[in-house]
């Protein structure tokens, strides 16, 4: 008779556990390049929004056309979501000092969960609806520790990984809150 599967293979694949720590050459000139480019990145994203308003104002005039709208809205959220105000390759100071301590980003993940935890909890004492979800959680904040770890942190306060958009281990793990059961 075969074994029952694991839901989550955190614990079978090893790109869920943490990543090796980068070098410090690579760090330095990442963080410098940070320094540099982040804020002429955040202007460009600045300017592309002001000159996507424009853009959005004579498009609601061809919202009479069937369809169109719903491929409109489709474009933005593309958009939208392909944009990143903290790119991939951007190196924060506390990245940089510590990189490879696994308790900073432990705590990091913690927080981060438990931020979470709280506006979902504060919402259904309110019986109000929930943020909207799934959660992202980049592998800036976890990197230390691994993908795995998230899901189990998650897992001991009530979460679970989203359904509807996967996770990649390697860059984002997408949480979704437990159905609280009265």
């Amino acid at each position: 008779m075969k074994p029952p599967e694991d839901p989550v293979p955190v614990h079978h694949d090893d790109s869920w556990g943490p990543l090796p720590p980068r070098s410090t050459f690579s760090l330095l000139t990442r963080f410098v390049l940070t320094v540099l480019l982040l804020p002429l990145w955040w202007a460009l994203i600045v300017v592309l929004f002001l000159c996507f308003i424009p853009v959005v104002i004579v498009a609601e005039i061809f919202t009479v056309i069937p369809g169109f709208e719903k491929g409109f809205a489709g474009l933005v959220d593309k958009f939208g979501g392909g944009v990143k105000a903290w790119p991939a390759w951007c190196v924060t100071l506390p990245e940089l000092r510590h990189e490879g301590d696994a308790a900073f980003y432990r705590a990091r993940v913690d927080k981060r969960i438990d931020s979470w935890t709280a506006k979902e909890l504060a919402a259904q004492k309110a019986e109000k609806a929930p943020p909207p979800g799934p959660h992202d959680i980049p592998v800036r904040a976890y990197r230390g520790v691994g993908a795995g770890h998230v899901v189990e942190a998650a897992r001991a306060r009530g979460w679970e990984l989203s359904h509807d958009r996967p996770s990649d281990p390697l860059r984002v793990v997408r949480l979704r809150r437990l159905p609280v059961t009265d």
